[in-house]
């Protein structure tokens, strides 16, 4: 048995749920999630998980409910929980990027700007920083809390909505116009102040972190390795990205050397032919869970 302490981890229920399991995946851990329990099992006997909506994730961080979790920087600023930061985990639920909460109208409004939103309505779920967005603008206006469905919304019940958007399509499709944005967000993964202080779960939440970090790193990368004659080596090289500098091995053959290099997934469909030309043989793409620098 471990004498490490169980760490309370929260995982964002919801639209980040299935992206937060591949990452940790990913990472190493098998999360398993049962529709009908708030607690997902977890293949490591030192971690017990909490299905936590995203947007209540950093006041449950905040009150020791929790050890740490995974939420957005946009719930962090809208509950102004005081939380301890551990690291950006630059993924969204479909991009694995940053998302944007935009003020947007219908297509047809005459609202160019916040400043044309004086004395009008706004709906949205991120009412707090909504208003503060409104004070630094110096406009007054009725901020509405939206249950949901806020895109159908105007013009009927608001004048313009503040809405969180990743490619902008869903807006697109109810024929909403994108004015201005209001907040930039990814998610983080924030730890509890007194728990970040206790050495034993630090270093926990530490190791998740650099697993995390190593998982992101290696999205939409792969390992190539390949043989090469010495004859072939520059040819060989100068079809490789040159920013990629590949580890080179030799072999029993002392004419024939092996390469190994990582690239972006996207690139190897044109490199590989050409790493062929070049006079490369037994060329292997494969998979990369981590990358850990």
């Amino acid at each position: 048995m471990s004498n490490e302490p169980i760490l309370k981890l929260g995982i964002p229920k919801g639209s980040l749920e299935n992206a937060t399991v591949d990452l940790f995946r990913r990472a190493g851990f098998q999360i398993t999630v049962n529709s009908r329990s708030y607690f997902p099992a977890i293949d490591d006997p030192n971690i017990e998980c909490m299905l936590i909506r995203a947007q209540e994730m950093a006041r449950y961080v905040e009150d020791g409910v929790l050890d740490a979790g995974l939420t957005g920087l946009d719930w962090i600023a809208e509950t102004g929980a005081n939380v301890h930061p551990i690291t950006d985990l630059v993924y969204a639920k479909q991009s694995f990027g940053r998302v944007r909460w935009v003020l947007a109208v219908p297509e047809q409004s005459a609202v160019r700007s916040v400043k044309d939103l004086e004395g009008k309505i706004i709906a949205t779920e991120l009412v707090e920083t909504t208003k503060r967005y409104l004070a630094a603008n110096g406009v007054t206006a009725k901020v509405e809390f939206s249950w949901g469905a806020t895109e159908v919304k105007p013009p009927i019940l608001a004048d313009a909505i503040v809405e969180v958007t990743e490619t902008g399509s869903s807006l697109r499709a109810n024929n909403l116009r994108i004015v201005e944005t209001v907040l930039e967000s990814n998610t983080q993964f924030i730890a509890n102040t007194a728990s970040w202080q206790d050495p034993a779960k630090r270093q926990q939440m530490q190791d998740i972190q650099m697993l995390l970090e190593g998982a992101i790193n290696a999205m939409g990368k792969v390992g190539l390795m390949m043989n090469v004659e010495r004859s072939s080596l520059q040819q060989v090289l100068d079809v490789l990205p040159a920013l990629k500098t590949p580890t080179i091995s030799t072999l029993a053959d002392e004419n024939w050397l092996a390469l190994n290099t990582i690239l972006e997934e996207s690139t190897v469909r044109t490199i590989i032919p050409r790493l062929k030309q070049a006079g490369a043989s037994g060329i292997v793409e494969y998979p990369l869970n981590k990358i850990v620098n």
